[in-house]
């Protein structure tokens, strides 16, 4: 089979599309925790805003302002991002908090295939590759610290 081959354009194209849906992503983990957070009580709700909703806001921060500049670097149009449609509120607390862990995995999914696949290397861009790596570090240990946190919930 011969190797696939792509412009730089496609490449940088592939790049912001695949970091645009990662943020997506992120937006729907915070809605809901956004709305899992008005359904526990005060303890609870410090614990998901400290351990779960601070990470998950800087690594949406993050991941925004990293595709808005490497948009800009590589002379491309930048998107601008929504925030996610709330989820029903009868879901339950803890279902929106897998719910937001499943978002913010799927995410971190993204982004790893997106490093693996050498695409930021490729199109020379070390500013993308450490914005990248910081979003990943801010979202390593949320299913944890949510499953330690769903283990209270109910007591």
């Amino acid at each position: 089979m011969a190797p696939v081959t792509y412009t730089a354009a496609e490449a940088r194209q592939q790049l912001l599309d695949t970091l645009g849906y990662a943020v997506e992503l992120l937006a729907g983990a915070i809605a809901s925790l956004t709305e899992a957070y008005e359904q526990l009580d005060e303890h609870n709700a410090d614990v998901l805003e400290t351990r779960l909703f601070r990470p998950l806001q800087a690594a949406y921060g993050r991941a925004q302002r990293a595709h808005t500049a490497f948009a800009e670097r590589a002379g491309m149009p930048a998107r601008s991002f929504q925030a996610a449609t709330a989820p029903a509120p009868s879901l339950g607390a803890r279902r929106l908090i897998d719910d937001a862990v499943t978002g913010a995995r799927d995410a971190d999914g993204r982004l790893a295939a997106l490093q693996d696949s050498m695409l930021p290397v490729e199109v020379g861009d070390e500013e993308l590759r450490a914005d990248l790596v910081q979003v990943r570090r801010l979202l390593d240990g949320i299913g944890t610290y949510a499953r330690e946190l769903e283990r209270t919930l109910g007591r």
